[in-house]
C-alpha cells in the first residue's frame, strides 16, 4: 500500500523558517520524481516544487524561489521542503505528491504577519 505522510507544518511568523517531511512507503523511493503542491483557503491547488528521482533536478514555482529548497533521502524514504523567509501568502496545506496518482494527508502551515 502507497503511503505519503507529511509532517512539520505549525504556526509561524512571517521571515521564519520551517521544514516538511514527507515519509514514503509502498513503492520503490528512488524510482520516483516526488512533489510538494499547496492549496490555500478558496483557492485551487498548486504545485511548488518537485525534485528527480537521482536528485538531479528540481524545480520550484516562481514564488517560492531563493525561498524554498526541496531535498531527498533515498535511504530514509523521504522528502524535505525547506522554507524560509516565509510569508503570509504560503499559509496552505501542503501535500506530497507522486505522479502515479497518490497524495499524502496534509500538512497545515500558517504564517502570521
Amino acid at each position: 500500500e502507497v503511503q505519503l505522510v507529511e509532517s512539520g507544518g505549525g504556526l509561524v511568523q512571517a521571515g521564519g523558517s520551517l521544514r516538511l517531511s514527507c515519509a514514503a512507503s509502498g513503492f520503490t523511493f528512488d524510482d520516483y520524481v516526488i512533489g510538494w503542491f499547496r492549496q490555500a483557503p478558496g483557492k485551487e491547488r498548486e504545485g511548488v516544487s518537485c525534485i528527480s528521482s537521482s536528485e538531479g533536478g528540481t524545480y520550484y514555482t516562481d514564488s517560492v524561489k531563493g525561498r524554498f529548497t526541496i531535498s531527498r533521502d533515498n535511504a530514509e524514504n523521504t522528502v524535505y521542503l525547506q522554507m524560509n523567509n516565509l510569508k503570509p501568502e504560503d499559509t496552505a496545506v501542503y501535500y506530497c505528491y507522486i505522479p502515479s496518482g497518490y497524495w499524502g494527508q496534509g500538512t497545515q502551515v500558517t504564517v502570521s504577519s
